[in-house]
């Protein structure tokens, strides 16, 4: 549980500060703008490797991460449906649209969604303090936006067939995900084709 926790707390520490404008001007002040946008890559890379490689050595060691709770089958179809969405606005999150537009900040939306489905179909610790923690954050720094008034992504000319490339990119990563992705990259298949 410690790399995990260590992860969490590195990935989370350094994207709170962007939250406080006034440690964010003064960080990059002092030490210049690219060497902060480096540092930070660097710090959230290594909270990410961390995430990844603590939540992983808790599926794969017996008794160190309790159930706490056995998530009843039909939350697999709630998750499902969530995630449509949760992929939509990722891909929105990079494509100049309408939808990118509307969601504002599709990331955190994406975030959002993507953490929620996977707590209501996971109930172990470590995916309670791993999805946990990031629905939480999601959460705060979306209302941490709106009062220091942050702007979303750039806009950028869009329409009708940027609305239609997002929603078609989306639900296109969204299959690779449930027939290959989730399975090659996590480990755990969500769609067996075995007769």
């Amino acid at each position: 549980m410690l790399p995990l926790i260590l992860g969490l707390l590195l990935f989370f520490a350094v994207h709170l500060v962007p939250t406080s404008p006034s440690l964010r001007q003064g960080l990059a002040e002092r030490f210049g703008e690219p060497a902060y946008k480096i540092g930070f890559s660097l710090i959230s890379l290594i909270g990410l490797v961390l995430i990844v490689v603590g939540y992983h050595k808790l599926q794969v060691m017996p008794g160190k991460n309790p159930v706490l709770w056995d998530p009843p089958s039909w939350t697999r179809h709630i998750a499902f449906l969530l995630m449509v969405p949760a992929v939509i606005l990722l891909v929105s999150a990079f494509v100049p649209s309408r939808i990118r537009t509307a969601a504002k900040h599709p990331m955190l939306a994406a975030i959002k969604f993507w953490a929620l489905a996977h707590l209501l179909v996971n109930g172990d610790l470590g995916s309670l303090v791993l999805f946990g923690s990031f629905l939480a954050f999601a959460v705060y720094d979306r209302i941490s936006v709106k009062h220091r008034t942050a702007v979303g992504p750039a806009l950028f000319p869009s329409g009708p067939l940027n609305d239609a490339l997002v929603v078609v990119l989306g639900l296109a990563l969204y299959a690779l995900i449930l027939v290959w992705g989730h399975g090659a990259l996590i480990g755990v298949p969500i769609v067996s084709f075995a007769p």
